[in-house]
């Protein structure tokens, strides 16, 4: 893996619009924390006073003085920190929830092209690990290092107040220190972000493995995933482990060298003590700021480091913050009186497969309150044309119509609550079931709910569950067979009452009683409504009143089964297959 390249912290400055809202906590926070600085360096102070009136006064009185003041300085900063801590975390925590909002809206309006392209794990580790390492640089890193700019100056200034010599050994020995620990602070940085990536790997290959478990355990592949895993693991260790070896060795080159600095300050400080110079206390204050100091350019160090780690994980929140849809949505509410939808001359292309044509001059007619069939083979362009109806994708060239309206000028969200789409595999949330039957109507009272569970067939299995209505599906509807999800996906299509109903051979995957009860709960779906169906089974479309073929994203033929059973040589070679054992 190459090493990251030194990245520019303007992302940072474009989240830090984030803050804005917040100005007035912002400078409290500021006032807090110079507030905070300024108690810290005045216990030097205190300290001088200890050592040269408390201890050298020999009186009770000004020891009691001395340790009083201490007292107040600690007091001071104790208050200070609290106020800064406090304010500097809630705007972290505030910020990265803002920011997650922000991007999730952006997000769910995305069109599904994008998610072609952008791996859905990526996306939610964007959501959520950057969000927090930019939760951690606002609300505690920036205010240290902030912290550590304002000590470190009003150290260095102290310094040569109290002792210009010392200052200027102590100076002379600074780039001596940093050069070797900036050395090892970048390589240790560089296997941080090794780490991370290898722990993020791990992450992504439990999970998949997790997600697939029936899979596994299925074809015995327990031991096999076990060791792979483990491989994954032990890669991650060892990185780890380089990473832990050079910081040990950064810490221990840093100890070092700082009390070998330290030492011959305090030897030549020492001297001018014994010779009556300087007084111990002067010495013990000069000391205490020289800890300042350097304690300031290690945290400062420290934070660039994560600055940068930081304006990465920014850059790439803000790529999903600025990714724009191209699917535009005017937000029009035209009157749609008539539920017919027209393709003229459609031709479509994924963004993933842009040179394999999905569609091509497709121009169909979908006659209001009738049902219309789609046939052929695995990739004829059915479930296209599908996703097209839905405005999930625009078409490359040609139109499709609503009421002789071209969708393209319909609002997204009065184009998609006239339709409904019954899938093959439904899409059933880990909620309860009230909530999956009302997902497109959120405000339907519980008599809408139970009504169109009954008209879907699914009521007398509800009512079965532990808690009824208010039963937890689990994971994509885990808890429920394959007949009782589609049951499910039927009552919530019926609840949202859709003009055009579009119907994904529902009954494809279910056995029987399921099919049957299914099928009874369609009949009612589909009476009065425009019905689109993707058909792999002719049988469940015999009764539709047309029935296109299609082929190679093509209209190969358009009629009735009779007709088509004479006129089309492709639909009657797919009912040949299917009908000749019955």
């Amino acid at each position: 893996m190459t090493p990251p390249r030194e990245r520019s912290l303007s992302p940072l400055l474009a989240v830090a619009r984030f803050l804005l809202p917040y100005r007035w906590r912002m400078l409290a926070a500021g006032t807090a924390l110079v507030f905070t600085a300024t108690a810290t360096l005045l216990l030097g102070r205190g300290i001088q006073l200890l050592i040269d009136q408390g201890f050298g006064g020999g009186t009770s009185t000004e020891l009691r003085q001395a340790i009083a003041v201490i007292m107040l300085i600690a007091a001071a900063m104790a208050v200070g920190t609290f106020v800064r801590f406090y304010l500097v975390s809630w705007l972290g925590e505030r910020v990265s929830a803002d920011l997650r909002k922000a991007v999730f809206n952006n997000i769910v309006r995305l069109h599904p092209g994008y998610f072609e392209t952008n791996r859905s794990g990526e996306i939610m580790s964007r959501l959520t690990t950057d969000t927090t390492l930019l939760q951690t640089i606002i609300g505690s890193s920036l205010s240290m290092a902030l912290r550590s700019a304002l000590t470190l100056t009003g150290g260095l200034v102290l310094m040569f107040v109290t002792n210009v010599k010392l200052s200027l050994i102590i100076t002379a020995g600074v780039p001596l220190v940093l050069l070797p620990i900036l050395f090892f602070g970048r390589r240790v940085r560089r296997l941080s972000t090794q780490s991370q990536d290898s722990i993020a790997s791990v992450g992504s290959y439990a999970g998949e493995i997790i997600q697939h478990i029936r899979t596994v355990q299925s074809y015995a592949s327990e031991a096999r995933e076990s060791e792979a895993f483990a491989v994954e693991v032990e890669r991650a260790f060892a990185i780890a482990r380089q990473r832990i070896r050079q910081r040990a060795l950064l810490v221990c080159l840093a100890i070092l060298l700082l009390f070998s600095g330290m030492g011959a300050m305090l030897w030549s400080g020492g001297q001018d003590v014994i010779s009556g110079r300087m007084s111990g206390g002067e010495l013990a204050a000069f000391v205490f700021y020289a800890l300042m100091v350097g304690s300031g350019f290690a945290t400062i160090s420290e934070v660039w480091g994560e600055l940068q780690r930081a304006a990465g994980a920014a850059e790439r929140l803000l790529e999903l913050l600025h990714s724009s849809s191209e699917i535009v949505d005017t937000g029009a509410q035209p009157g749609l009186p008539d539920a017919r939808m027209e393709l003229r001359e459609v031709s479509f292309y994924y963004p993933s497969r842009p040179t394999e044509a999905a569609l091509t001059d497709l121009s169909l007619t979908i006659e209001s309150g009738q049902s219309l069939a789609l046939v052929g083979p695995s990739g004829a362009g059915k479930s296209t044309l599908f996703q097209l109806l839905q405005r999930f994708y625009d078409p490359q060239s040609g139109s499709i119509l609503f009421d002789g309206v071209d969708i393209r000028e319909i609002g997204l969200a009065t184009l998609r609550r006239q339709l409904a789409l019954v899938p093959q595999q439904p899409a059933l949330f880990s909620a309860t079931v009230r909530y999956n039957i009302a997902y497109g109507m959120p405000e339907a009272s519980a008599a809408e709910i139970e009504a169109a569970a009954r008209a879907a067939h699914a009521h007398d299995f509800i009512v079965r569950l532990p808690q009824g209505y208010d039963s937890h599906l689990g994971e994509q509807g885990v808890r429920l067979s394959g007949g009782q999800r589609q049951r499910i996906a039927l009552a919530r299509a019926i609840l949202n009452n859709p003009r055009i109903l579009l119907l994904d051979e529902a009954t494809s995957a279910l056995d029987s009683e399921s099919e049957h009860q299914v099928q009874l709960a369609l009949q009612e779906l589909m009476h009065n409504r425009t019905t689109v169906i993707i058909a792999h089974r002719l049988s469940t479309i015999l009764h539709a009143d047309r029935i296109a073929v299609l082929e190679g994203g093509k209209l190969v033929a358009i009629g009735t089964h009779q007709s088509l059973l004479q006129d089309c040589e492709l639909y009657a070679r797919l009912a040949s297959l299917q009908f000749r054992d019955g």
